[in-house]
This record gives structure tokens, C-alpha cells and sequence, in this order.
């Protein structure tokens, strides 16, 4: 039952999914796009599960064909969420020229939800019956899955593989494995005192942040790819006083989630023993998202994609990409999991955003042609 795909029909819907303002934190933005997509998966023979996580937050979608099945063998992870603000739909609409479609989360990742959408309706009902299908849509994966990510490991341990739907790269490249990140806040206290009369009863929190950002650049590693970065730094109330607080928002990305760990100990380690006599430092991990890494199962699973795209033609390659996704969870958790199941796109989290119009169908046709391999 392969549906002919028509590409105004294709931009009316994904003009009606991009035209909500639908950030993270306009929760009532995301429920509207569940309720555009509940009836869309029912209508092609799909139950809908709504999930209430948080009040901060959005609902998730649990979609299935198989309501009953204990596991699941294929999970496709997407979300509802995009970065942008309230009224940025006002500013700027969904557009198009011949030969892209811009507007907030066109491409991060609207259309990676109707990819999906459209490649399942490609599959026939023997092979719907054959595989018990998971699509996982969640509310809040911009913030890092914050309020989700339980709910999005739990189905990633009942599913046997994992296809992110995030957009493909311009290049045509597919995702293999993502960094991963984490945002610490550094907090320093000292002793206040008089900069002119009592410089030497004061304890500088400046100077203490002045240290460890010295000693955090030490701890960046070009070539295992571990990088840190003081991002912001605040402190200090007056010129003619010696600063009792300070305060460093640093940014940590790494391929290896050991090599994270040890830097999460060293930066405990050296709380303990501050550089100024006096001082002393609070390390508070903000966020954390460990790295997607491929193991031998992905790799099979590579092999099978890349026949599959070789077989339909398509221009990709696979990459290695700094950004995280929620396949970083889900590959966490022990399932394998490949990512950039969209279509072709790029401008992520900017006005620059755009999908490729070219790409659509072919990239529809991968991932059903992947699901189909499955079954």
C-alpha cells in the first residue's frame, strides 16, 4: 500500500506543525502539536498513549501497533519541542522557495516527525503485523530531556533498536554517535574586606575562580576530544573591596563517558583544597548527557542502512556529531541507536533554519525501506 506523496500536501501539514510557537517552556505550544498528531498516527491504524511527566512540561506521545507487546523492535525517537521563544511564529512563519522550507524547527525537527509519519504507511499490513513499531515523542528534548528522559530510557530498554528521527545532514551524512555534555556551575566564597586598609584580612573569590579556569583550560583534551569551556563568569561588588563570592558556568563535551567522570572527580578533588588559603568552592553539575557510541550491534546496523541507501541511491555518509540527542540516552541504556533519520537539513537554532525540499521523499524512503528490512 505505498501512498503517493504529494509535496503541497507535505508542506500544509508541516506548515500546520511549524506554525505553533512550541518552545520548551510553552508547554501549552507542545500539547498543541500532540493534539495535531494524535488523530494523524490513529487515523493510519496507530493507539496513542498521552503522558503527563511534568507540570513544567509538555505531554509525551507513546505511539504504537502493537498496544500489548511487552518489547518493541524498532523505537523511533522524536520530539515535540523546539528552542524558539514565544512569538517567534509571528516574526517568521513557515516559508518556502524551490528549493528549501525555512521556519522555527522545520528541520530541528518537524519534519522529522512526518518522515516517520509517511514511511510507516509505506510498510504493508503483513509487515505492520510482523513488528511490534514504538514512535516515542517527547516535550522537552532542547533542555536535555530534563523532565522526559526516565520515560524515554524506560522505552528504550523495551525496544531492540533505536532510529532518531533528527534531521540528516546537509552533506546526505547520517549520525553514528554523538558527544556528550554537561554544564557544571562553580560557585567560590571568600572573606570580604576593605581593598585599601585590610587587603591582607580579605580572601579573593575572584582569584580562586582566576585559578581554576587556568587549571580547567589544563584539563581540555584536543585529541580524545574532551573539551571544557568557562562560559560565563560573575562576581565582585565594588573595586575598593575584596570579592567574598564569585561564580563560573562551565561547558564540558567528551566522546568518552570515563574520561567525564574523571574530570567530574578531579573538579570534586580540587574543591577540597582550594588554590587561596581561606577560600572555598562548590562544584554543582547542572546537566548531564552521556556520549552515544557505536558497539557491534550498531555497526550491523550501519551496514544494513548504507545497503539500503546505496540500493535507493542516496548521497551519505555517517558522522560523528558534536551535539547531543536523545539517542544519547537511548544508546546509553545498552540499545543501539543511529540518528538523522529526516530529511536533509542545517541552521539549527537560529532564523537560518532550513530542510532541503529534495530530500524529503528520498529520506522517507530510507527509513521506510530500513523499517521494512526489519520486518
Amino acid at each position: 500500500m505505498s501512498h503517493s506523496f504529494d509535496l503541497k500536501t507535505y508542506i500544509q501539514q508541516l506548515e500546520t506543525l511549524v506554525n505553533v510557537d512550541c518552545g520548551t517552556r510553552t508547554p501549552q505550544g507542545v500539547a498543541k502539536i500532540a493534539d495535531i498528531l494524535t488523530p494523524m498516527f490513529e487515523q493510519i491504524g496507530f493507539t496513542v498513549v498521552r503522558h503527563h511527566i511534568d507540570d513544567k512540561a509538555g505531554p509525551c506521545l507513546e505511539i504504537t501497533n502493537k498496544p500489548e507487546a511487552e518489547q518493541y523492535d524498532v523505537m523511533l525517537s522524536g520530539h515535540m519541542d523546539t528552542v524558539f521563544p514565544e512569538g517567534t511564529v509571528a516574526q517568521r512563519p513557515l516559508t518556502f522557495d524551490e528549493e528549501k522550507i525555512y521556519g522555527p524547527g522545520t528541520s530541528d525537527m518537524k519534519s522529522g516527525i512526518l518522515s516517520a509519519w509517511y514511511a510507516l504507511q509505506q510498510l504493508t499490513d503483513e509487515e505492520k503485523n510482523n513488528l511490534a513499531i514504538l514512535v516515542a515523542l517527547n516535550c522537552d528534548e532542547e533542555i536535555g530531556s530534563m523532565y522526559s528522559r526516565p520515560w524515554i530510557e524506560a522505552m528504550a530498554r523495551k525496544s531492540k533498536r533505536v532510529l532518531v528521527c533528527e534531521a540528516a545532514r546537509v552533506s546526505g551524512n547520517l549520525i553514528r554517535s554523538r558527544k556528550g555534555n554537561a554544564k557544571y556551575e562553580l560557585v567560590f566564597k571568600g572573606v570580604a574586606s576593605h581593598a585599601g586598609s585590610a587587603l591582607q584580612d580579605g580572601v579573593s573569590a575572584i582569584y580562586e575562580l582566576s585559578h581554576w579556569s587556568l587549571a580547567i583550560k589544563d584539563l581540555v583534551n584536543l585529541e580524545t576530544g574532551t573539551t571544557m569551556n568557562v562560559g560565563i563568569i560573575e562576581g565582585g561588588l565594588a573595586v575598593n573591596v575584596v570579592p567574598d563570592y564569585a561564580k563560573a558556568t562551565v561547558d564540558l563535551r567528551f566522546w568518552n563517558n570515563e574520561e567525564a567522570e574523571s574530570i567530574d572527580a578531579k573538579l570534586r578533588k580540587m574543591a577540597n583544597t582550594p588554590f587561596e588559603k581561606g577560600a572555598s568552592v562548590e562544584v554543582n553539575r547542572l546537566a548531564f548527557k552521556p556520549s552515544m557510541q557505536p558497539t557491534d550491534a550498531t555497526e550491523e546496523m550501519i551496514k544494513l542502512v548504507s545497503e539500503k541507501a546505496d540500493a535507493l541511491g542516496i548521497q551519505y555518509g555517517w558522522e560523528d556529531a558534536g551535539g547531543g540527542s536523545d539517542g544519547n540516552f537511548t544508546a546509553n541504556v545498552g540499545t543501539p541507536t543511529l540518528d538523522g533519520f529526516g530529511p536533509m537539513g542545517a541552521g539549527f537554532h537560529s532564523d537560518k533554519e532550513y530542510l532541503l525540499i529534495d530530500s524529503i521523499k528520498p529520506r522517507i524512503d530510507l527509513l521506510a525501506s530500513v523499517l521494512k528490512s526489519f520486518a
